[in-house]
């Protein structure tokens, strides 16, 4: 497995290998020990998928505050997304900065969100499934989510973007007081 850094600390590209033939191809899209041995040692309790079946569907930004807070590797298992992060750890030097990246069926890239980071995604084809593996379990006292469009983030949207009431109602990240605390060097 290919661990790539981004311009956020504590936020990585992951890039499993794949053995492919005329068939297909099998890879190992997350192995505990090999995650460790990359410095990533991660207890994940619970897997999520979800189905978007119109283009342009954006889910986020989502997180769940302390003590739910939960780290996320984020995968697409068909289609192809765009997904979005952003540092909202007080204290943080890249507080508010953003990172986003294409995950797709075809490239197998995932994306590990460590907790402190808010998340979201806009589907780029229809039909597209997202698969991702959570260290906490769902809280929803804890489940929270600020304006898609409040966190200076490029979309490459060419309208108006499908949205949940809850993410269409959430507050903008100018007004939304983190739980997260930065506790860097």
């Amino acid at each position: 497995m290919d661990v790539q850094n981004t311009s956020l600390p504590g936020v990585f590209v992951l890039k499993p290998v794949r053995h492919g033939d005329a068939r297909g191809f099998f890879s190992e899209s997350w192995n505990k020990q090999r995650m460790a041995d990359a410095g990533l040692d991660i207890d994940f309790v619970q897997d999520n998928h979800s189905l978007s079946a119109e283009t342009g569907t954006l889910r986020g930004m989502h997180f769940q505050a302390p003590p739910f807070a939960q780290a996320k590797l984020v995968r697409c298992g068909q289609g192809s997304l765009f997904d979005a992060v952003v540092d909202v750890r007080k204290g943080s030097p890249t507080y508010g900065q953003s990172f986003g990246i294409e995950l797709s069926a075809e490239n197998g890239l995932q994306l590990l969100v460590p907790e402190g980071f808010l998340h979201g995604f806009v589907t780029r084809v229809p039909n597209t499934e997202v698969i991702y593996k959570v260290n906490n379990y769902y809280s929803a006292e804890a489940d929270g989510s600020v304006r898609w469009d409040s966190c200076g983030i490029d979309w490459g949207l060419t309208g108006d973007p499908v949205l949940s009431a809850k993410d269409s109602g959430a507050q903008t990240l100018d007004a939304f007081d983190s739980p997260f605390v930065w506790e860097g060097a």
